[in-house]
């Protein structure tokens, strides 16, 4: 996924102080010219599947607009996992929300410098149930 910051030096500092990610790549955007273009990856390789990378635009804060993110969710082993990060994150300044419980997940909220908002969600208990017609019933995923 690729993002646009407004200030790559504290995007860069975001991703490596608080969230543990590793800078992989420090470029330019090929199609502008000028424009930086970084790469951050959850592992020192930046294997596929594992980067997020942005462009800098200093003047291009606002609202996401049509085919633009609102926000990304990244999944952690568990319920205690998860507590762990929120401390972690209010540690580092970050506002960051109560635990939600969203049925098939728990999730927390916080954003970037930018604003773009981060979801960390656990893996449980899961997406087994299906609802027969979406929207209508409550589905207790734990009586499945």
């Amino acid at each position: 996924m690729t993002n646009i910051c407004t200030d790559m030096d504290e995007t860069k500092a975001f991703y490596e102080d608080v969230l543990g990610f590793h800078t992989v790549k420090m470029t330019e955007n090929y199609d502008d010219p000028g424009t930086l273009h970084y790469y951050f990856s959850s592992t020192p390789e930046g294997e596929p599947g594992t980067n997020v990378t942005y462009f800098e635009y200093p003047n291009s804060r606002g609202q996401p607009g049509p085919g633009a993110s609102h926000h990304f969710a990244m999944g952690v082993e568990d319920e205690e996992t998860l507590l762990e990060w929120r401390e972690h994150l209010k540690d580092h300044g970050v506002r960051v929300s109560q635990v939600r419980d969203r049925t098939y997940f728990k999730s927390i909220y916080f954003s970037d410098p930018d604003g773009l908002v981060f979801e960390l969600a656990t893996g449980g208990p899961g997406f087994a149930v299906d609802e027969d017609e979406p929207g209508t019933e409550f589905v207790d995923p734990q009586e499945h």
